[in-house]
């Protein structure tokens, strides 16, 4: 694990609901890259186990770790927390 992703674990893991983030995410497709950012407030932190590997053990479970955020204008956001994710308390 690099140095980036054991920082963005302990701020993740130090999140409280009503605690006002920015989530820097980078999304990669094919050879194309861009950053996208969003601003919130932590509605809650969350392991969710999920189904989204093909033809993997029927016991092996696999999971995200999320964050749901309520926006400014109040919808709500889930934000997946990755290698490629920077995390910040504002």
């Amino acid at each position: 694990m690099s140095a980036i992703e054991l920082t963005t674990r302990k701020r993740l893991n130090a999140l409280a609901p009503g605690d006002r983030v920015e989530v820097t995410h980078q999304v990669k497709v094919g050879q194309k890259i861009w950053d996208t950012q969003v601003i919130g407030t932590v509605e809650r932190v969350e392991r969710r186990r999920h189904g989204l590997h093909f033809r993997r053990q029927y016991d092996d479970k696999v999971f995200s770790d999320l964050v749901v955020l309520k926006l400014a204008d109040g919808t709500l956001s889930t934000i997946t927390i990755d290698e490629f994710t920077d995390l910040r308390k504002i």
